[in-house]
């Protein structure tokens, strides 16, 4: 990756009374699983971690059961009552933040309707008290080697006003706030214009290869500093030649 973006109206937003939370996402890509990590070290540092994982990914990789990984299997009745067993006790924790890959698979950031799992709507029956937030994440290539990573929240609500809407309604409602803030995120970042958004954390830029060895090679030989950046500075969008 470049850099980890988010737009400057994309800053999660919640009340100061302690409450769990829900990030309901997109899952665009395996990359989601490290981005909710950064996420939530840059943004909820104070609170406890945890992610859904498939329950045969899960088996075969144990260590994410030591960062926050509990497995399911929405593909069974019983997996599913499991899934919501396994959330209810993590959301009697104030301090629990739950990465939800609502969509269940990996889905094209581009594709509508994005189609929520039910399971998504039956959270805030088993925990009225937590905060529920869409929280959308892309990634693109700009003008580096490495893509870009893309994240922006919407406005958290609370379970216990989610439940005046029936379960369809309410899977319907999380899905078009989610839809909202993916296609605010995606009209920013078509512009390709870093200013747009605050730098998280930002890698090693640079097209890397023989190119890179060349424009090395050629800043020496014309006495310039040395650019490993490709096209414009990715902080401040100054084009280079």
């Amino acid at each position: 990756m470049n850099a980890l973006r988010m737009p400057h109206w994309g800053a999660p937003s919640l009340p100061d009374e302690p409450a769990p939370l829900v990030l309901y996402t997109n899952h665009p890509a395996w990359w989601d699983a490290a981005t909710y990590i950064l996420a939530g070290q840059r943004f909820f540092a104070d609170r406890q971690g945890y992610a859904p994982i498939d329950a045969e990914m899960l088996a075969a990789y144990g260590f994410m059961k030591r960062i926050g990984g509990y497995g399911i299997d929405l593909d069974s009745a019983r997996g599913a009552a499991n899934f919501l067993a396994a959330s209810a006790d993590i959301l009697l924790h104030d301090d629990a933040v739950i990465f939800l890959a609502a969509q269940g698979r990996f889905m094209d950031v581009r594709a509508r309707p994005i189609g929520l799992k039910a399971g998504v709507a039956r959270l805030p029956e088993i925990a009225p008290h937590a905060l529920f937030a869409p929280l959308a994440i892309e990634y693109q290539f700009w003008e580096q080697r490495g893509a870009e990573a893309f994240v922006a929240f919407g406005a958290p609500e609370r379970g216990a006003d989610l439940l005046a809407l029936d379960r369809e309604a309410r899977r319907d409602h999380l899905e078009a706030r989610l839809t909202g803030v993916l296609d605010r995120l995606a009209e920013d970042v078509a512009t390709r214009d870093p200013a747009r958004f605050e730098t998280l954390l930002s890698g090693e830029a640079g097209v890397g290869g023989i190119y890179g060895v060349w424009k090395r090679l050629l800043a020496a030989l014309k006495g310039e500093r040395y650019e490993a950046a490709h096209g414009r500075r990715p902080e401040t969008g100054e084009t280079r030649p």
